[in-house]
């Protein structure tokens, strides 16, 4: 069996004094799908930061492929396999969109990672000379998450990739990556939606006050008590 694709053990993290993570324990296996969901603050993009390299944990480990990836850098981390779309879309405005996707393709692979990813995201390629601060905010959502394409990752973590989005928009989004999933590429999501993140992935875990309250495969996972940890009672 191959080793998991991200194994976080006994993580905990902190913002200045502020605990945030308390004795996170997560392993997404290799081509595996997972989400983290839980009321605002519970600790989900901490988690993602954790995995990126960037934010450092206070205690515990992190693995990626098996290797241990605690003292690398984001970069190094990226140059191991690892894509992380960070809500906000993080793409670089003043930047064409394909000055954008080759920056994030692998070198002498430019040419093709761009064509990949205006196959997947068509509207890219009408505005492909434009600078990506033009762009709608879902053409920017989907150029940010396009990266996963053209870097050719084996883990990709995304945070809240349908915040703020048209339906339409987030299905293309979506679709996209129930491709990436299907071709082998192990997927983390935070995600507000619920019954969005249940048809994409494997396993759910729900996180309260940073650690974990609840974890199992969607079709395990009981609706009412997860409605419970948002509203902030207790779950059984």
């Amino acid at each position: 069996m191959p080793p998991d694709a991200l194994s976080l053990r006994a993580v905990a993290a902190s913002y200045g004094e502020v605990p945030v993570l308390r004795r996170l324990d997560l392993d997404l296996s290799a081509g595996g799908a997972g989400a983290l969901i839980g009321p605002n603050g519970a600790g989900k993009t901490t988690a993602l930061r954790v995995a990126s390299g960037l934010l450092t944990p206070t205690a515990g480990s992190v693995a990626m492929g098996g290797v241990d990836v605690a003292g690398m850098s984001s970069f190094e981390r990226q140059r191991l396999g690892m894509c992380h779309v960070p809500e906000g879309r993080g793409v670089f405005p003043s930047l064409s969109v394909r000055e954008n996707l080759r920056l994030h393709a692998r070198p002498g692979d430019e040419q093709a990672a761009t064509e990949r990813a205006v196959e997947a995201f068509p509207s890219l390629g009408r505005r492909i000379s434009n600078p990506a601060g033009t762009l709608s905010g879902g053409e920017q959502q989907m150029l940010a998450v396009a990266r996963a394409y053209v870097s050719s990752p084996q883990l990709v973590l995304l945070d809240e990739v349908s915040l703020g989005l048209a339906p339409k928009v987030v299905d293309e989004i979506y679709e996209f990556l129930a491709r990436l999933r299907a071709n082998g590429t192990a997927l983390l999501v935070v995600e507000q939606f619920v019954d969005r993140a249940f048809a994409l992935v494997d396993h759910v875990w729900v996180l309260v006050r940073g650690q974990v309250v609840l974890s199992g495969a969607p079709a395990d996972i009981d609706r009412d008590a997860i409605a419970a940890t948002y509203l902030g009672t207790k779950v059984a």
